[in-house]
């Protein structure tokens, strides 16, 4: 089964220094275990990349665009990318319109609207509240993954 990384897990796992840490890392190794292929999707590495170049006194990483580069190639190694569908936007036109989304929440639109162009239901993110708003998301919040006790 396949499953989405929001740009927040790959925040969390590239900053050893970030309190949710720990939490993201559990996350993908007990979503793996579990048999999941954990993928991303061009939206994750948009996101990260305004993140990781962001300073950190604005609540980024601090990352250069060289280092930035160097983080992206490597989840590219990590988890296989799916790019883009020509559905994409049809489907986010929908998502926006449909669920009155405004604001900041038409990115995570653009997410669901990935996923659908690909046949996946499963979402990890920290940000779950944020897509309650759609039918047949599963959402795997890391809190919760690192909260439950391993068989």
């Amino acid at each position: 089964m396949n499953a989405i990384l929001d740009a927040n897990i790959l925040v969390r796992t590239t900053d050893p220094t970030d309190s949710q840490h720990s939490m993201a890392k559990v996350a993908v190794t007990t979503l793996r275990t579990q048999g999941y292929l954990l993928c991303i999707v061009p939206q994750s590495l948009y996101e990260f990349w305004v993140v990781a170049t962001r300073p950190k006194d604005k609540n980024g990483l601090g990352l250069s665009a060289d280092e930035c580069v160097q983080e992206i190639k490597a989840f590219k190694s990590y988890y296989p990318l799916l790019l883009d569908q020509p559905t994409i936007y049809s489907e986010w036109e929908t998502l926006v319109s449909l669920h009155a989304c405004c604001g900041k929440v038409a990115h995570d639109a653009r997410y669901v609207a990935a996923m659908k162009s690909h046949g996946i239901a499963h979402l990890v993110t920290f940000n779950s509240a944020d897509f309650v708003r759609y039918p047949g998301i599963v959402v795997h919040d890391p809190r919760t993954i690192a909260a439950t006790p391993s068989e």
